[in-house]
C-alpha cells in the first residue's frame, strides 16, 4: 500500500507545487506546505486560532466538514471565498489524493 499522496500546492507567486505528503504521520496540510517551503505562516501551530494557513481548494474532494473553530476563524479572514479552508483542519488521508488547493493571499 502506497504511503504517500500527491498534492498540487500554487502558492502565493502563482507557482504550482507537486508534492508527495505521507498519509501515515498524521500530518496537516499546512504542516506539509510548511515541509515544502511552500509560504504558509502557522502561527498558531495547527489550533485553529489564526487564519494564516488559508487555502482555496479548487479540486472536487469530498472533504470532512468544518468544526466549530474553523469556522470561527474563517469568519474573521480576509479575502474568504466560499471554497476557503484552514490548511492546519485538513488531514492527510488517502481520500486526498490529487488535491489541489491554492494558498491564500497574506
Amino acid at each position: 500500500m502506497n504511503k504517500d499522496i500527491q498534492i498540487s500546492i500554487i502558492d502565493r507567486n502563482g507557482k504550482t507545487h507537486l508534492v508527495l505528503a505521507p498519509i501515515d504521520m498524521n500530518f496537516n496540510l499546512m504542516e506539509i506546505c510548511k515541509l515544502n517551503n511552500i509560504s504558509v505562516q502557522g502561527t498558531c501551530g495547527g489550533m485553529a486560532m489564526c487564519s494564516s494557513c488559508q487555502c482555496y481548494i479548487i479540486s472536487d474532494h469530498e472533504l470532512p466538514k468544518k468544526n466549530d473553530d474553523e469556522i470561527a476563524m474563517l469568519s474573521e479572514a480576509l479575502y474568504l471565498r466560499e471554497n476557503s479552508r484552514l490548511g492546519c483542519q485538513l488531514r492527510i488521508t488517502s481520500k486526498l489524493e490529487g488535491l489541489k488547493i491554492e494558498i491564500a493571499p497574506d
